[in-house]
């Protein structure tokens, strides 16, 4: 107890937070709660399955020598806090199957729901080639429950080995989903999606739509990095354009409030892009009116990468705050 106040007397004057500092969303009640309980099994549902709390690990890797260890250390997270996760991309398996070792993780997560990943380029040509059995397969060896289906026209454009699709990514969608016994999400990379294309996505039988929103990694910016012709780093301005996870909430909002009921068959959203922490995905998720999970990708890489010690010591934290959030905040809607 001595060298505590001995530390509060030396830390006084760096211990001063500015009232431009704040964190204006919140009113701070500390009156109304105690200190949360760990394990408290706290009611969160998503996909049809109990949350330890409303986490999503965003999809990230796969392909690479270092993706089997990252993908173990997630799945086995997800198995431990009762989380769900996507695969990173999962196009280099409908080519070969040297690098199945890198998405395999069912026996590491359980039975908790788990996603496989492919582009919207993809996914258009195996229409085109009437081989969407193929998709189906790639579900079954990875025992997914499902598959995400990324829209990423911007990033495919910027990139130099971009492919280039031409329909309508709702048209192959619906092909998709027409064929039934599939589960679908669908996702951006990194700069979100405007009102008229959520609400196209919200009108379908999809199990969720993930934002991908502006603030987090934008794959468009990515490859304008990796980009060494001139000619195609004039396109680079075009990272610039998105929506913010906030900017969508909005838009589902209106989008809720504006249709019939019966017209909106996709109810639950998975809040990504620029999601810092627990207190980002706490707010947000107040301010959308429809269920949902906040997710990390980045965030949980560098962890991952470590070691699984420090990624359970960072979802821990990550859930502890939530939680402690939950009690003593009120979010300024």
């Amino acid at each position: 107890m001595e060298d505590r106040k001995q530390d509060h007397i030396d830390l006084t004057s760096k211990s001063q937070v500015s009232p431009n500092e704040l964190d204006n969303r919140f009113y701070y009640e500390p009156l109304l709660n105690g200190h949360p309980k760990r394990n408290d099994n706290a009611d969160y549902e998503f996909l049809g399955q109990k949350f330890g709390f409303p986490m999503w690990v965003s999809s990230m890797t796969g392909g690479t020598e270092k993706a089997a260890d990252i993908n173990k250390n997630l799945a086995l997270a997800c198995h431990e806090f009762k989380l769900g996760m996507g695969l990173g991309s999962c196009r280099i398996l409908l080519e070969n199957e040297d690098r199945l070792k890198d998405f395999v993780v069912r026996k590491y997560i359980g039975d908790r729901p788990l996603f496989a990943n492919l582009g919207i380029a993809q996914l258009e040509s195996l229409i085109e080639e009437d081989n969407l059995k193929s998709l189906v397969t790639l579900i079954d060896k990875l025992e997914a429950n499902g598959i995400i289906i990324h829209i990423n026209p911007l990033q495919e454009w910027i990139q130099p080995e971009g492919d280039r699709y031409f329909k309508s990514p709702i048209e192959s969608i619906e092909k998709l989903l027409s064929i039934g016994d599939v589960q679908v999400i669908v996702k951006e990379v990194g700069q979100g999606m405007g009102p008229a294309s959520l609400k196209q996505l919200m009108k379908l039988p999809l199990k969720a739509i993930e934002f991908g929103a502006a603030g987090g990694t934008n794959f468009s910016k990515m490859e304008a990095l990796r980009n060494t012709s001139e000619n195609e780093n004039l396109h680079s301005s075009l990272i610039r354009i998105g929506h913010t996870a906030d900017e969508m909430i909005g838009f589902i909002n209106d989008i809720m409030e504006s249709s019939p009921k019966n017209e909106i068959l996709c109810r639950e959203m998975i809040i990504s892009g620029g999601v810092r922490d627990y207190l980002d995905g706490y707010y947000l998720r107040n301010k959308l009116k429809l269920n949902s999970v906040y997710a990390q990708a980045s965030a949980l890489l560098r962890p991952a990468m470590l070691s699984y010690e420090h990624l359970q010591r960072y979802i821990q934290s990550q859930e502890d705050g939530y939680r402690l959030a939950s009690n003593l905040l009120v979010p300024k809607l």
